[in-house]
């Protein structure tokens, strides 16, 4: 299959290109960019002329609730909503069910992702059995057979000791564990954070130390076992302070930060609307202002969506009893381009951060940038469309969200994954 992008703008932060450019895609690869390779003879032309052409996204968390949750969704469709929004590449936590600490697991997942076709699924293995925080799952094998990174998401590993041996021997494997930093005896029943608003409203709160404890906790662990490590949907300016203060001491750390937080704070929960009920919790207005001044500074490495699908009766229950999460698929490139509208940040940054940014954390050289031989993976969208996500052209199985009926700006006109296309915005009329 030989396809070619005509008449787009082309950013490709990884090379630092930002032109009009045709580009070329071959036997699902990038083949050229400016001039066609000697002998070319396109099967299929996309006219890109006024819209902007950038490697697919990558997004670092988004649960595909499969197997074990399909009333939530399926491989099927959450990668569907994947596409629809521009991102080619999912990694996905190891909290299904079965856990992802074997590796049959593992491969099913990928053979599920691989039968649907719309998007790479990249697990996290976990970084111990049952996620139990116990004993060690076998994280080499898991490797072997496809795991990118190994967490034990939000489940604690108590034994600081336990923690560290992990550490270690996936420090001497060279492997990528990823954190979502949570203190299980700070959290406690908490809905939402601790402050005023969860005062007046009589919830029970979580207090940001819950957050940054646990930073400082695997920070020092983490130089002690010499690990690549990532920290996953951080809510708190001082944990990111912290980690870049690692950073700049050479520690090989990284963080990312959900879309939501950028935008969202705990004064949203005070109606008690569910689609606000999210974990790790919506923070303060300085925590909010602080993480965009860090993306600005460039101490934040990725976004991501944080995607957490629900069925409807998930969320219709008394605030504090209805399952944390939102979905967010379809809705972190036009939020993510919201910043660049505000003024938060530059167009080429916030591309690099769904991008190439990700790409590095993962260690994965073939996927987020347009680099000749890297996987034609491309994302295509109309940086001036305005459209609203509504129950009815939703993709994701999950309709739990604030931001249906919200105004976007920014929509995905074309996702081509693998060199084929996988995504074709519906004709306006």
């Amino acid at each position: 299959m030989k396809l070619v992008i005509q008449g787009g703008r082309v950013i490709d932060p990884a090379n630092d290109i930002d032109q009009q450019a045709d580009l070329y895609l071959q036997d699902g690869k990038i083949a050229a960019l400016g001039e066609a390779p000697e002998g070319f003879e396109a099967d299929q032309v996309l006219d890109a002329s006024g819209q902007i052409v950038v490697p697919g996204l990558i997004d670092l968390c988004a649960h595909v609730r499969e197997p074990g949750y399909t009333q939530k969704g399926t491989i099927a469709s959450e990668t569907r909503a994947a596409a629809a929004g521009g991102i080619t590449t999912l990694v996905t936590p190891p909290d299904c069910k079965p856990i992802v600490d074997t590796p049959a697991v593992v491969e099913l997942i990928i053979d599920r992702a691989e039968a649907a076709g719309n998007a790479r699924v990249l697990p996290m293995g976990a970084l111990t059995q049952g996620l139990k925080g116990e004993q060690l799952a076998p994280l080499h094998a898991l490797h072997s057979s496809g795991c990118v990174a190994f967490s034990n998401v939000r489940q604690p590993v108590r034994s600081s000791l336990n923690l560290m041996r992990s550490l270690e021997y996936a420090a001497t494997h060279n492997l990528l564990v990823q954190f979502q930093p949570q203190d299980e005896s700070l959290t406690g029943k908490g809905c939402m954070h601790e402050d005023t608003t969860s005062s007046l409203l009589g919830l029970d709160g979580i207090p940001e130390a819950a957050e940054t404890v646990e930073v400082a906790r695997c920070l020092l662990l983490i130089e002690q076992a010499g690990v690549r490590a990532h920290f996953g949907q951080l809510t708190c300016e001082r944990s990111v302070k912290m980690i870049q203060g690692s950073r700049e001491r050479g520690l090989p750390v990284t963080c990312d930060v959900a879309i939501h937080h950028f935008f969202l704070t705990d004064e949203n929960v005070a109606g008690f609307d569910s689609n606000f009920h999210v974990m790790p919790p919506l923070r303060s207005q300085l925590d909010r202002a602080g993480l965009r001044q860090a993306l600005l500074a460039g101490d934040i490495q990725a976004i991501c969506s944080d995607h957490q699908p629900h069925e409807a009766a998930a969320k219709q229950a008394p605030f504090a009893a209805t399952e944390p999460g939102i979905i967010g698929l379809e809705t972190l490139l036009p939020l993510a381009l919201l910043l660049v509208e505000q003024g938060m940040i530059d167009l080429a940054q916030v591309i690099d951060r769904l991008t190439s940014g990700p790409a590095k954390i993962l260690g994965q050289s073939h996927i987020g940038n347009l680099s000749v031989g890297s996987a034609a993976d491309i994302c295509i969208f109309d940086p001036d469309a305005k459209w609203t996500l509504t129950d009815d052209n939703c993709q994701s199985a999950g309709r739990n969200t604030p931001f249906i009926g919200f105004e976007l700006k920014g929509q995905v006109a074309t996702t081509v994954f693998g060199g084929e296309v996988v995504y074709q915005r519906p004709e306006q009329g």
